[in-house]
């Protein structure tokens, strides 16, 4: 009988999480995400302006390799575009951002 009642208690201990337990680990996550969102949010424009200045880039050495090719500049990103320097992706990226072609 006592070794019954041994294996009883021991079961009763290995039940799972209290209230309280679960209630810290939530809390503790929740710090952890205010803590970390706007550090991601500050990287994500960061990303955002070197991905626009390496599209300019592209632009103005993809104009140059026009003005190479057809002995004058191009006028807009159309030509570019027509002339297969640049994808449509970096035409109407370059348009929204208003960048000139040189």
């Amino acid at each position: 009988m006592f070794k019954l009642y041994k294996q009883k208690k021991r079961k009763k201990n290995y039940q799972g999480f209290t209230l309280l337990e679960m209630l810290i680990v939530l809390f503790v996550i929740a710090v952890l995400i205010i803590l970390f969102v706007p550090n991601l949010m500050k990287q994500t424009d960061g990303i955002n302006k070197q991905g626009d200045a390496a599209l300019e880039k592209v632009i103005v050495t993809q104009s140059e390799m026009y003005y190479l090719d057809n002995n004058e500049r191009p006028k807009s990103t159309d030509e570019l575009l027509a002339g297969g320097y640049i994808s449509k992706d970096q035409k109407d990226k370059a348009d929204k951002l208003e960048i000139k072609v040189e």
